[in-house]
């Protein structure tokens, strides 16, 4: 029996299963380290290796841990911290979804359901005695401890002697150690919380106080006898955690890092090597961002760069780094419109490339993702031989790069699926197979740029259609900050081919404020996030129109999270445009959302509120935006299982269209967070959004 594309979709973790990640390089380029499961459908990740020879034979790659081996209970018994990070991580897979390694790839650590293993990478796998639950463990540089992080204490475990003690132990309830606090791991990609010294002798660990935070309840309406779950959770314009760092010895000492913490109380990133330790701290309103050098012996900083914008700066992955030869490797606009990267103080990248992350310094030679075109991600080197393009065709790569070894991962607009080929000095000496599904049908996008703005946008029509008679439209954007949807990466479109199949003409777009087109690109929603969105939506659809069979009579529009919020604006403020509308996890009210993310767009809700109330929802539903007699139909969909965007955000906009006398529907999704749902009710929610879009358009 051929099993439906939602059910494929739904097993295959959208088809992430089966497809390597997680790569990491030996110093000597010899060896190649990834995560990857057995098959499309397996969700159990292995821990793999690929050895690289230095004859130009082919390289090899073996199986290293399967934990299927290792006889564990299963992921019903993670611990909650690790439970959180594959949230805020977005992590759909399980096993071994995270590992850590030695300086010379020796030696890699992970947890499973709480217990923690160590490998040499060869046959050897065995648990260490440490304190359950373990989360988060990593080897020292020199592989003869391991830290880790169990009931919010940081702890360190010696490998050969299994000896295990407290480096620092929580003095409250809401104090930890080692752990990212909720703002560092969901909006500035930074998932860990200590460094290990180069040595051995001393980790630089994170002390977070959740105290000031305040708390929300989430609640399991299905299981009333289950008590709320308490969350710390900094909504805009509240407190954040009280973030400060401590380089710890193993021989007891203890330190504190010295900085302007209230002028400057986000802690973006650190980084320790042989040259010291690197701080990289921001403002609260993310206008200036400094990088700090500090003393691990006296706990002293003095500064290094400071960068400013009026409006706010972006956090790039990556940065900062070092050079073999010390020079600082930074990524800043520096009065440019692109991002570029800078090398000991030089803009090394030209003005039409926009740098994304910096990947790995491999001595001299910086490795990088850049942009000449938005809906393309390749991967760049720069060194001693200048500047290079180490991808071909249009497509969305990364890599890794040590010891002469080049990683490229990628995938490719043309055809569907990851590449994954390895280099060494240049020449191809290996690729790893990828093991994902191929989806049950054929995906077929046509990018286009619509409108005056040259709008990236996405067009998929129904397989095989050829006849001229308009279809109706569905619109199916993110649309918002932080993140895009038209890429030249097919893979990336296999649903909406699928929703375009049900006889849909399907429209993604990406507008102003989606990353890959400059500073002035993404700062044009600066105090807006509603009407330059919403209009470039509105813009691109009609440049769609000009070039394919749309019928405007019927256009539906649906999204999830930031893509919830902009499809239920779309029908609450422009009605006479959007006729139907389905808001998965919408963020309706801002002020209901995290301070990190929401503040660095509208501001600080206390001192000005208007940007707030200029982008809520609620303003469309009493009417003062829109026909009050003008109603399209609306289905809300939410997880109440969601501690991101909460579901009082759909409750709340519910109420309001209750009482304004609007008719809607709402889909509560028992245990389900703001992933978007596996399996049967992911099949079954697909077949209900189809549903719903017909009778809507009909």
């Amino acid at each position: 029996m051929t099993t439906s594309f939602p059910r494929q979709s739904a097993r295959t973790r959208r088809f992430t299963l089966g497809a390597p990640r997680g790569f990491l390089v030996s110093p000597d380029g010899s060896r190649v380290v990834f995560l990857r499961t057995r098959g499309g459908t397996d969700p159990v990740t292995c821990l793999w290796a690929l050895d690289v020879p230095r004859d130009g034979a082919e390289a090899k790659e073996r199986l290293i841990v399967d934990p299927r081996g290792l006889d564990l209970p299963g992921e019903e018994d993670l611990p909650a911290e690790e439970r959180a990070r594959r949230e805020r991580a977005r992590e759909q897979a399980g096993g071994i979804v995270t590992y850590a390694t030695d300086e010379g790839l020796t030696l890699a650590a992970f947890a499973l359901s709480g217990r923690l293993f160590v490998t040499d990478l060869g046959a050897t796998v065995r648990p260490l005695d440490a304190a359950v639950p373990a989360f988060d463990p990593r080897p020292d540089p020199t592989g003869a401890h391991v830290a880790y992080v169990s009931g919010r204490a940081l702890r360190v475990i010696e490998v050969a002697t299994g000896a295990d003690r407290a480096l620092a132990e929580p003095e409250g309830e809401q104090v930890s150690y080692g752990l990212a606090e909720f703002i560092a791991a969901e909006e500035m990609q930074r998932m860990r919380g200590y460094w290990w010294a180069p040595d051995g002798t001393a980790v630089l660990a994170a002390r977070v106080d959740e105290s000031p935070v305040r708390r929300w309840h989430i609640a399991d309406p299905a299981n009333p006898g289950t008590p709320a779950r308490e969350v710390a959770y900094p909504a805009a314009g509240t407190p954040n955690a009280d973030v400060s760092l401590f380089v710890l010895g193993l021989d007891g000492a203890r330190q504190e890092v010295e900085w302007d913490r209230e002028t400057f109380p986000y802690l973006v990133t650190a980084r320790w090597d042989s040259r010291g330790v690197l701080l990289v701290v921001q403002t609260r309103d993310q206008k200036t961002m400094r990088i700090l050098a500090a003393d691990p012996s006296t706990g002293r900083t003095t500064l290094v760069r400071e960068d400013t914008d009026p409006v706010w700066l972006d956090i790039v992955p990556g940065a900062p780094a070092r050079t073999g030869e010390g020079d600082l490797v930074w990524v800043a606009e520096d009065g440019h419109d692109a991002r570029g990267l800078i090398v000991g103080g030089e803009r090394v990248t030209p003005d039409g490339l926009h740098v994304r992350a910096v990947l790995d310094v491999d001595g001299d030679t910086v490795l990088f993702t850049a942009s000449e075109e938005p809906t393309e991600i390749h991967v760049w080197a720069y060194g001693p031989g200048g500047l290079a393009r180490l991808s071909d065709g249009a497509g969305v790569y990364g890599g890794r790069r040590r010891g002469g070894t080049t990683v490229v991962t990628g995938s490719r607009l043309d055809r569907f699926g990851a590449e994954t080929t390895v280099l060494r000095d240049g020449a191809l000496v290996g690729r790893i197979a990828s093991h994902a599904e191929q989806p049950s049908l054929n995906v077929g996008v046509t990018l286009i740029r619509a409108g005056e703005r040259e709008l990236r946008t996405a067009v998929l029509l129904p397989t095989g259609h050829t006849g001229d008679e308009p279809l109706p439209v569905l619109m199916d954007p993110y649309g918002g900050p932080h993140a895009q949807r038209v890429l030249a990466a097919r893979r990336a479109f296999a649903e909406p081919q699928w929703l375009a199949d049900q006889g849909f003409a399907v429209v993604v777009a990406d507008g102003r404020g989606s990353p890959g087109r400059g500073h002035d690109w993404e700062r044009a929603i600066h105090h807006d996030l509603a009407g330059p969105v919403l209009d470039d939506q509105i813009a691109a659809l009609r440049g769609a129109a000009e070039r394919f069979p749309l019928d405007l009579s019927r256009v539906a529009i649906r999204g999830w999270s930031f893509g919830g919020y902009l499809a239920a604006l779309a029908v609450l403020r422009r009605p006479d445009v959007f006729h139907a509308a389905i808001a998965g996890a919408p963020v309706t009210d801002w002020t209901l959302y995290d301070t990190h993310y929401t503040e660095r767009y509208l501001g600080d809700p206390g001192a000005d509120p208007e940007p707030y109330e200029r982008s809520s929802l609620f303003g469309a539903v009493s009417g003062g935006d829109a026909p009050a007699d003008v109603t399209r139909p609306l289905l809300l969909i939410h997880g109440l299982a969601d501690d991101n965007v909460v579901a009082a955000h759909t409750l709340r906009l519910s109420s309001a269209l209750l009482a304004a006398g609007r008719p809607h529907a709402v889909l509560p999704l028992s245990g389900v967070t703001h992933m978007t749902p596996q399996e049967v009710v992911a099949e079954n929610l697909l077949l209900l959004q189809i549903r719903f879009l017909k009778e809507a358009l009909a």
